[in-house]
């Protein structure tokens, strides 16, 4: 009997062990491997291909931030929207820094680092389809077409504030201005300043209905639940570097002005 008992107590240990090294360590594994594997998929300004292929805006600048800072290399993997969440629950990243607003249905699949940026949802209109649209209401209508992208927060905020429009969803942002274009919509709803710059970039053909965004929202790092090193690592380093204006400074540069315009056109 007590041979049993210590034989138990033994495979309990392993498992426990098991478990640490799964989670507890994975912070010295990145470490040790010299690189930290980033999800994360194209935003306007967040993630974007320049004219060589590179990819620029503000949360590849914050995730090589991090990993310079961490003592590491980053290699992005980009990946679908739809499908990063599973992606990195099976391990093909060590976490996503995309823009994700932190909610919570999202929160009952993953965990995530303390807020280091906000975000609102904003809409961008047809003027040809809807031409005298001045507030939100005017888009809750069965008769209206809203296009967005797929398992994103703003398709979220869309069926929440429109639920009587009809929503039409892409895998790609670039699709759903398309759809704007060829005047298959009356709108797009996404995460500011998307938005803003379509209605900058196609002044005759799209507005802003509205003054400012219809919905606020926290963003921050995904992790697979449990990784409480790497996350605890990174809630450092969000404070510090917004401590040191860093997060600002790099978030004015891609969200408060067009500098960069050059580089992706």
């Amino acid at each position: 009997m007590k041979k049993l008992i210590v034989t138990c107590l033994s495979m309990i240990l392993i498992v426990i062990g098991c478990g640490k090294k799964e989670h507890g360590n994975h912070l010295d594994e990145i470490k040790q491997r010299g690189v930290l594997k980033v999800g994360m998929s194209t935003f306007v300004p967040w993630a974007m291909n320049d004219k060589e292929g590179n990819l620029v805006g503000f949360e590849i600048d914050v995730a090589k931030e991090l990993a310079k800072d961490m003592g590491v290399k980053v290699e992005f993997v980009p990946t679908k929207w739809s499908g990063i969440i599973p992606a990195l629950l099976t391990g093909k990243f060590d976490v996503i820094i995309g823009g994700m607003g932190i909610t919570e249905e999202r929160l009952k699949k993953v965990d995530f680092s303390d807020p280091y940026d906000h975000s609102g949802m904003s809409i961008v209109a047809s003027r040809k389809k809807a031409p005298n649209f001045k507030k939100l209401a005017d888009f809750d209508n069965n008769k209206v077409l809203i296009a967005v992208r797929l398992g994103t927060t703003a398709a979220e905020a869309a069926k929440k504030y429109l639920p009587n429009a009809e929503l039409k969803q892409f895998d790609d942002e670039a699709q759903a201005v398309q759809e704007l274009l060829t005047d298959r919509v009356h709108g797009v709803v996404a995460s500011a300043p998307l938005p803003e710059f379509q209605a900058i970039k196609y002044s005759d053909r799209f507005y802003l209905p509205l003054d400012d965004t219809f919905s606020n929202e926290p963003i921050g790092f995904a992790f697979k639940k449990g990784d409480d090193t790497l996350k605890e690592y990174c809630n450092e380093w969000i404070k510090k570097r917004h401590d040191d204006g860093f997060l600002k400074k790099v978030k004015n540069y891609w969200f408060k002005t067009r500098d960069w315009e050059n580089m992706v056109e």
